[in-house]
């Protein structure tokens, strides 16, 4: 067992909850020469306590945040023509605008509006009839001709934001008692990452503060840069736990699927935003490190006997199960959000999501977002 693991193994579990700001992980510290135990140790200890923590020295430039930050402030200044021209609903691939409401959490509208990327890959095509429905999700973004400098700034990111997620999980892994290459076969090429710029406008008091309903991520890590409006909460065993802005630091949560990979051990965090009020705007930039379609299932790692003893399995919602197939599970998550796209494209997973919500006393059109 790494020493890492050893101390996890041995140490209290800390309680966060009523702290005002989350830990923070200076990546850089790998940089230096010798051994780094005592970075491992704090990363497994904050990853199976908190599960949130800010990452710092994650060594991209400062002039590329505030680039990207300038031009998702520019997207959703767009005409309604032009976001239209882009909007997600036009592709099955779940990729380009989604306006106010357009997107759901808990059969709730989200209050927000929204530009999905992935990966610019080529959308998969198939004479098979028993080709896998999930092959939809892979395929070619949307670009708003209006602002031709957002193509290269996104794809850029998407490539300079992988790296650290890369090195990070694998500092997860050493930090759990497992070889730094043990998920590489999930995150290889054909990559699978998402890239999603958010605004949040500002909502009158009284109206609904969903400006993203409670929920966890699906991927392995998201890494979240947010503006210097609050808004984001993680639920701790406390209640809500409010996320304060950290400039040029990422917010990083563990998702689904590295919950899957660790048995439970580590536990996918649920959290929410609330709304800006008095007019403010919120917004931010969401990086999704999500496996390959290619990698089929989850592997479940053989975590050291101590870790793997405190692992009691992944937790299911019955009314949105969890699989460890990861087309399925990403096709499911993606259904669930977009109404319109998965009516118009996915007619029969469509069908099914309406009759479960039909029997929650809780219809729902596509056409209603």
């Amino acid at each position: 067992m790494s020493a890492a693991a050893l101390a996890l193994a041995q140490a209290p579990v800390e309680d966060h909850d009523a702290a005002t700001a989350l830990p923070v992980i200076d990546l850089s510290e790998l940089d230096a020469p010798g051994e780094h135990a005592a970075f491992h140790e704090r990363l497994a200890r904050i990853a199976r306590d908190t599960g949130f923590f800010y990452l710092e020295g994650h060594g991209i430039d400062v002039q590329r945040i505030r680039t990207l930050e300038r031009l998702t402030r520019e997207t959703f200044q767009l005409t309604a023509d032009a976001k239209d021209r882009i909007a997600i609903r036009n592709t099955p691939h779940f990729r380009g605008y989604t306006g106010v409401g357009g997107e759901i959490t808990r059969l709730k509208p989200d209050l927000r509006e929204q530009l999905d990327f992935g990966e610019e890959l080529p959308a998969v095509t198939s004479s098979d009839p028993e080709h896998p429905v999930w092959w939809g999700l892979q395929g070619p973004n949307q670009w708003p001709d209006e602002l031709p400098e957002l193509k290269p700034a996104v794809l850029d990111w998407l490539d300079e934001t992988r790296v650290v997620a890369e090195r990070l999980l694998r500092a997860f892994l050493v930090a759990l008692g497992q070889a730094p290459d043990a998920l590489d076969a999930l995150i290889g090429a054909p990559r699978n990452h998402r890239l999603k710029i958010i605004h949040y406008p500002g909502q009158p008091q009284g109206q609904s503060d969903q400006g993203v309903g409670a929920h966890k991520d699906g991927g392995l890590l998201t890494l979240l840069l947010q503006d210097d409006v609050g808004g984001l909460q993680v639920l701790g065993s406390n209640g809500w736990i409010d996320v304060p802005p950290r400039e040029n630091a990422f917010v990083v949560n563990i998702g689904e699927m590295l919950e899957l990979a660790t048995n439970g051990y580590l536990r996918a965090n649920v959290h929410r935003v609330v709304s800006p009020g008095n007019g403010a705007d919120r917004y931010s930039i969401a990086y999704f490190f999500s496996p390959s379609l290619h990698a089929q299932d989850v592997p479940l790692l053989t975590l050291p006997v101590a870790l793997a003893e405190q692992a009691t399995g992944p937790e299911s919602d019955p009314d949105n199960p969890l699989f460890r197939h990861i087309g399925t599970n990403a096709l499911k998550g993606r259904i669930r959000s977009h109404l319109d796209v998965a009516e118009r494209f996915y007619p029969a997973q469509f069908a099914l999501l309406k009759a479960q919500a039909v029997a929650h006393g809780r219809p729902l059109q596509a056409s209603a977002y």
